[in-house]
Formats: structure tokens, sequence, C-alpha cells
């Protein structure tokens, strides 16, 4: 199965450098380092920075920026169809998109 995750402009590959930072994308980052070690999930984060092409090559993210400008970011798609938008999935829909249990990351837990 494939998952990607395109998201907002940030400093980073990853969204976790500089003075302060985000929870959400601290276990995002701990979420797609677990997934890089299965072989039933190829996952691919994608932020407008640095990977603006990707964008450009995914026709249903750059149509859904075009239609509803970057607040729709960051959007999740699985096998080719939107799963969510605007919001960074939960451990949870992580779990219900891939069958992996993330089940011991919370936000409480960073």
């Amino acid at each position: 199965m494939k998952l990607e995750l395109f998201e907002p402009a940030m400093c980073c590959e990853t969204g976790i450098c500089g003075p302060s930072f985000d929870k959400n994308l601290i276990e995002i980052a701990n979420i797609f380092n677990q997934l890089k070690s299965s072989e039933s999930v190829q996952a691919n984060r994608y932020n407008l920075s640095q990977s603006p092409q990707a964008f450009v090559e995914n026709g249903v993210a750059i149509d859904l920026i075009h239609k509803n400008g970057k607040k729709i970011l960051p959007i999740t798609i699985v096998n080719g169809e939107v799963v969510k938008t605007g919001a960074y999935p939960s451990p949870k829909e992580f779990q219900e998109y891939t069958g992996i249990n993330f089940s011991n990351m919370s936000h409480e837990n960073l």
C-alpha cells in the first residue's frame, strides 16, 4: 500500500528543526520512521518548500491546493485516495490506513 503526506512549507523535511518543536510533527516523524521498516507500506512525506515537484506531479494534491488554497494542507493520500485534509492524522488513523499499531504513541507521551 502507498501512503503519501503532502505538508505545508517547512524549514526542513521533517519540520522538527528550529528553536521550538510542534508535538504533532514529532509524532508524525516517529510514525514515518516506523513505516520505513514496513515491507507492506510505501510511505512518503512531501513538504511544499522541500519537495514542490512532488506536489506538481500529484494531480490530486495540486488540484486541492488550487481549489482550496494552502489551508487544505496537510493532505493524506492512501493508494491514490484522499483520506484526510487540513490536519495531520492521529496514530489511530495511521493504524486504520496501514494496519500497523501506533497506539503506544500519543501527544502525552512525547
